[in-house]
């Protein structure tokens, strides 16, 4: 796959990881979840961040390289 590829590639799965979380911690702060629910989520927000780490350092990628320029829309990945 072309680096290219792969850049676009996880830069949508980038972009969907942080629509989860964003949409996890409006759960968490209206308390619709349990403990557990909570916990669960935590962890699995975890586990991708570290996976989009991992899967960037394969491809010789950093995490700041998946922010596309949009002009004068702004970027595309919120800058946290």
């Amino acid at each position: 796959m072309g680096r290219d590829l792969v850049s676009l590639v996880l830069t949508v799965v980038e972009l969907l990881r942080q629509l989860m979380e964003r949409q996890a911690l409006r759960r968490v702060e209206q308390g619709d979840l349990s403990e557990d629910q909570v916990e669960q989520i935590g962890e699995t927000l975890m586990h991708l961040d570290e996976r989009m780490t991992e899967l960037c350092e394969q491809h010789g990628l950093r995490l700041e390289d998946l922010n596309l320029d949009l002009g004068p829309l702004g970027s595309l990945l919120p800058r946290d």
